[in-house]
């Protein structure tokens, strides 16, 4: 069987489910686990992303949409001789992936058709069935299972664990810096689970704009940044601009030292199996005295209130 991945969190996906072996195509953003970074490239983004700033990627993205132009680039050539069985892509974000339009076009150069399995989950429940259907394609529904059942016994323990605190913090989940969006499909399920309240968040929901003047409304006593697509590194970057919005000084968040940059690409943005790791260090975030985190060090960043003071 020849697998070719048009998404990072289907590489994981695979992998997961022992077939990292029949993975032979990936896209230029799959990095984990870290044997996918040798797999041969089929897909790239066309916009040079690592070189913008939130803002100019907003207004690259919306005006090449508006255009009706892809996002990606697909290696038609390489695709071809790759001569995959199955490709696993998705329709939900043009911006993740390639969509449908980009799929029927690389199609035309294949000789044999391959199965096309679409991934486009919008919650938790989305995120297994997922697992399951590419288990079933594979020929490895009982891997699939215990994945998923893995994944729910993790969240379980946490939900218990949180239903037995009297409190809950007011949190926000900011998913794009520039202009500012909040949390949508899965990531408010993770906040809920980990025992927060996001008012602003869309659960089962496409990320929206939201205003400043509604965050500081909500006053959040927790401010976590996952921007989609980035990294640590990055999102520490992207997260020191914060402070140069009316009032930042004054969020509860900020006078209590609660701003946490956080590797969003491995935790919230994919919606794979590490979105259950997600649920495990948000609950740290909350409840760090009742919660540890076991994960990589490099996970998240409190951001230093002496960087972010600025008026």
């Amino acid at each position: 069987m020849r697998i070719v991945s048009f998404l990072p969190s289907a590489s994981e996906m695979v992998c997961a489910l022992g077939l990292g072996d029949q993975l032979v195509g990936v896209t230029h953003e799959c990095d984990y686990p870290p044997e996918v970074q040798s797999k041969p490239v089929v897909v790239r983004n066309v916009l040079p992303l690592e070189t913008l700033t939130q803002r100019e990627i907003d207004e690259a993205v919306t005006q090449r949409l508006r255009d009706g132009e892809s996002l990606y680039q697909v290696d038609e050539n390489l695709l071809r001789d790759l001569e995959p069985d199955i490709i696993i892509t998705q329709d939900l974000c043009q911006v993740c992936a390639p969509s449908g339009n980009e799929l029927s076009q690389a199609l035309k150069v294949l000789p044999k058709k391959p199965e096309i399995i679409w991934m486009t989950p919008k919650s938790l429940a989305g995120i297994e069935d997922n697992i399951r259907a590419l288990g079933q394609a594979t020929g490895r529904q009982r891997r699939a299972e215990e994945v998923i059942a893995s994944g729910r016994q993790r969240l379980e323990k946490i939900k218990t664990r949180t239903g037995e605190l009297s409190t809950r913090p007011r949190v926000f989940c900011m998913e794009w810096l520039n202009p500012i969006f909040c949390s949508g499909h899965w990531v408010p399920e993770l906040v809920k689970i980990a025992g927060g309240s996001d008012t602003l968040g869309r659960e089962g929901s496409d990320s929206v704009r939201i205003s400043w003047d509604d965050v500081r409304k909500w006053n959040p006593e927790v401010l976590v940044v996952i921007p989609c697509g980035f990294h640590i590194e990055k999102v520490v970057q992207e997260t020191a601009k914060l402070c140069e919005y009316e009032g930042w000084q004054d969020l509860a968040a900020v006078r209590n030292n609660r701003v946490y940059a956080v590797d969003a690409n491995s935790y919230f943005a994919r919606p794979g199996p590490r979105v259950i790791d997600g649920a495990e260090l948000l609950a740290h975030l909350f409840y760090p005295g009742s919660f540890s985190w076991d994960g990589p060090s490099t996970a998240y960043r409190r951001v230093e209130l002496n960087a972010m003071s600025r008026s």
